[in-house]
This record gives C-alpha cells, sequence and structure tokens, in this order.
C-alpha cells in the first residue's frame, strides 16, 4: 500500500509578501501587484512593468537564525525568497526545526525531512560583474579574456559563484532547518514546481521520507534574465499609457503576454499517518499527478504546438491515478499566462477532456495578480488551490472579458461547494503537470 501524502503548510512568497494571508487577501479584492519596474531601468525594453516584492513586505535577515546571518552574503535573491517560504511554510504546518528553535526537539525527525526545490537558471548581479569587467579591458578598452583571467575576476566577490547556482536554494533551506532526508533541485521552467511536488509525493509513499518542504522560487527581474525572456517574446508590450494592472489578460482573444513577477513558495508535504499521529491540520491531500513533455517544432519549448495534446495526457493521467472522473473536478487552476500561443494550448487542452463542462468548470487565475514567477508559479497556485479547498471559496478573478467557451472571465470572489481541484503548468521548455488536490473529506 502506498502511503497517502498530505498538505499541511503553506507558505508562498510573491509581491503581496510572505505567507498565505496576504495573498488570498488580495486575490479575494481582485488586487493585482504589477507596476513599473523600479529594480532596474526598464528603457530599453518592452515590457515595463513587474510585479515586485518591496523590501518593507520583506527581508530575509529578520528570518534567517543568528547561527546562519553570515550566509545571506552567499545568498542571490532565488535564495533569500526560498529561506523565506520555507520558513512560512513550516509555521504554518506547525512544525519545529532546527531553523525555528534550535532548543527544541524537532517535530519530525530530520532523517526523515526531505526537501525538493524547483529553481531557475540564475543570472548574476549585473552590478556585482560591472567591476571585474571593467578591470578586464585592454588598452583600446576592450574586453581582453587574459586580463579577465589575471586581474578581472580578482574583484568578484569571494565564494561569488556559490550565489548563483541553482541547487543553492536547496542547499541553504536543508542547513538552515536540518532537513536530510532526499533532496532535489529541479530547473524545468514553469513545470518546476510541479514536478517537484510529484518528487515530493513519490519520495514520501515509496517511504523514503515522512515529510518534505515542495515548491520553488524564482527571480528574473535582474536585467540579464530579464534580456532572455524578452528574446523568447514571452512579455507583454507596455507603453507609458497603459494601466499595470491590466496588461495581463489569460484567454483573452486580446491578451499580448504575459508579465514576470517575483517569488513563488514552499509547501509541506506530510505522510498522512506521520500527520495524523502528530496532530497536524491537515489542509488538502494529493489524489493524482502526472506530468508529460509537449512537442516543440524549434526545439527549445517556446513555441509548442497548440493543440493540448500533451496536457491532456497529463490531465487524464492524474485523473486515472486518482481514480477520479471527469465530473468530479470542480475547479481548475491552469498557467494562464496570457501568452497567446499557451493559452490557446491550454484552453484547448481543458475543452478535450472536459468537453461540454470546460464552459461551466471555474478557472482560478494568479498571474494577472503577481506575475509569472517562473520556476516558483506553480507553488502559488498550489497554495491558492488548497486555500479554495480550505474556504470553499473562489477568489476574484480580474482583467480576461472575452473567453472563448471557458469560464474564465473577470468576475467577485464567490462560495462554492469545492472537493477536487486540478492544477496544472505548462513550461517554457514543454514540460506539463497536472495535479489534483482534495479535501480530506472527499
Amino acid at each position: 500500500m502506498q502511503r497517502s501524502v498530505v498538505i499541511t503548510g503553506l507558505g508562498p512568497i510573491n509581491a503581496f509578501g510572505l505567507g498565505i494571508d496576504p495573498l488570498w487577501n488580495a486575490l479575494l479584492e481582485g488586487k493585482s501587484a504589477i507596476g513599473p519596474i523600479q529594480r532596474f531601468d526598464p528603457g530599453g525594453f518592452e515590457c515595463k512593468v513587474a510585479a515586485e516584492l518591496s523590501d518593507d513586505l520583506y527581508s530575509v535577515k529578520k528570518i534567517v537564525p543568528r547561527s546562519h546571518r553570515k550566509a545571506i552574503k552567499v545568498m542571490c535573491r532565488d535564495i533569500e525568497l526560498a529561506v523565506g517560504a520555507a520558513k512560512a511554510a513550516i509555521d504554518d504546518a506547525g512544525i519545529i526545526t532546527r531553523g525555528i528553535d534550535s532548543d527544541a526537539p524537532p517535530t519530525i525527525d530530520p532523517s526523515r525531512f526531505g526537501c525538493q526545490i524547483g529553481a531557475g537558471l540564475i543570472s548574476a548581479d549585473v552590478d556585482e560583474l560591472t567591476e571585474a569587467l571593467f578591470t578586464s579591458r585592454n588598452g583600446s578598452g576592450e574586453f581582453d579574456l587574459n586580463k579577465w583571467g589575471t586581474t578581472g575576476m580578482k574583484n568578484l566577490t569571494p565564494l561569488w559563484l556559490l550565489k548563483y547556482l541553482p541547487n543553492m536554494l536547496a542547499c541553504h533551506v536543508t542547513i538552515v532547518h536540518d532537513c536530510r532526508g532526499p533532496s532535489n533541485t529541479i530547473t524545468c521552467c514553469e513545470a518546476s514546481c510541479g514536478l517537484s511536488l510529484g518528487e515530493s509525493m513519490r519520495v514520501i509513499e515509496r517511504g523514503g521520507a515522512d515529510a518534505c518542504l515542495s515548491g520553488g522560487t524564482e527571480y528574473k527581474l535582474n536585467p540579464m534574465a530579464y534580456y532572455r525572456q524578452q528574446c523568447t517574446k514571452r512579455l507583454a508590450k507596455t507603453s507609458d499609457g497603459d494601466d499595470p494592472a491590466r496588461v495581463v489578460r489569460p484567454f483573452d482573444p486580446e491578451a499580448g503576454g504575459t508579465v514576470l513577477g517575483e517569488g513563488g513558495g514552499l509547501l509541506v508535504l506530510e505522510a498522512e499517518d506521520t500527520a495524523r499521529s502528530r496532530g497536524a491540520r491537515i489542509q488538502a491531500k494529493i489524489s493524482g499527478f502526472a506530468a508529460t513533455q509537449s512537442f516543440c517544432e524549434d526545439t527549445v519549448g517556446i513555441a509548442s504546438t497548440d493543440d493540448g495534446e500533451s496536457i491532456s495526457d497529463a490531465i487524464a493521467a492524474a485523473l486515472t491515478q486518482s481514480g477520479l472522473k471527469v465530473d468530479d473536478i470542480d475547479a481548475i487552476v491552469p498557467f494562464g499566462s496570457g501568452i497567446p500561443s499557451v493559452d490557446n494550448a491550454e484552453a484547448n487542452a481543458i475543452r478535450n477532456i472536459f468537453d461540454d463542462r470546460a464552459s461551466s468548470i471555474p478557472l482560478i487565475t494568479t498571474i494577472p495578480n503577481v506575475g509569472n514567477c517562473n520556476a516558483g508559479n506553480g507553488a502559488i497556485s498550489f497554495c491558492v488551490a488548497v486555500k479554495c479547498l480550505t474556504e470553499q471559496t473562489l477568489p476574484a478573478r480580474i482583467n480576461t472579458e472575452n473567453a472563448d467557451r471557458l469560464d474564465a472571465n473577470a468576475c467577485a470572489p464567490r462560495e462554492a461547494k469545492l472537493h477536487h481541484i486540478l492544477v496544472t503548468s505548462t513550461s517554457q521548455g514543454g514540460q506539463n503537470t497536472a495535479a489534483i488536490l482534495s479535501r480530506m473529506d472527499s
């Protein structure tokens, strides 16, 4: 018998702040955190808006225990976000770890506490590179590779590379909280969180751990990372007269692209037997999970086929694993990016699976509110889905006006009977995930 896997802790982090309450309240009110970019001058970019987490709302220095403070020097923004999300999730789960209270016995045996985190391909901070590159010029003012090796590299900060390795998110989180169970890092763009949840679920099911931190975070509001996204032609083009809060329109015929956000989140997954034995508040269970790969004509996943076949396959496989039927799904949290080609593929997948019900199943969108958090995006979707199940409420939707045969248009929050919610993701690399989250009484 496979162990049943449940969710006991939610730790989203995004432009509204840290924890589930700021995010949930903003979604109920139909707020958007997207605004003009402040982190750098976006004048040369086509999209000049994003969802940024301000220093007033989050500081890693207030999160990290005193014993780990020196490590902040080798934390890039992605790591800082993951560390905050981990603490929020652990607090929400009512768990004691070394990072919460080093003098108290841990709630879960550290050797049985795993960690699977989704991460992006982290770009180095431009300011840190500037001095090193400046001192690598030859007499003509051009970059000289020899001078880079003899002089320029010496102007990088010590342990510079350790700030930008994707696996360092999981590294810092597991050190802070003394998680010694199976650990992994998944770098599959927007599908990273879904894949990490699937990995954590399998680890717990097979008895490799009793609990896992699962999810992901990413920060692409860096000129180098931002330029890469512009090159993919996935970002919306904005002008000075646009209302930033209305730029992203998932499944709308007038959609013009997505907008980036920073953040993501982590969740605490536990074996149901372990959670019950410690008297945990079980917020949802994972009923089914599946992943597929889309065919992409350009080989890098930027322009996948829009028939939605591979996304449909993931949904169908998740339903089969869960033992549920199409009619059992009460709501869907799609990627809902506002990228026309991706929206079309998702819409077709929903219609392929749900047929006549596709127009009546409520879609829950988050990217118009907090932006596309890339490798962290799925964690926000999972956290919101769990909150919908516990509150029996659907949050407001914004911006979309003319969705075709989908329940995706702007609306106010409303009460609903929710037993099973489907969460999907599809990534720039072509990976797709589908997970079904259920109420514990379902």
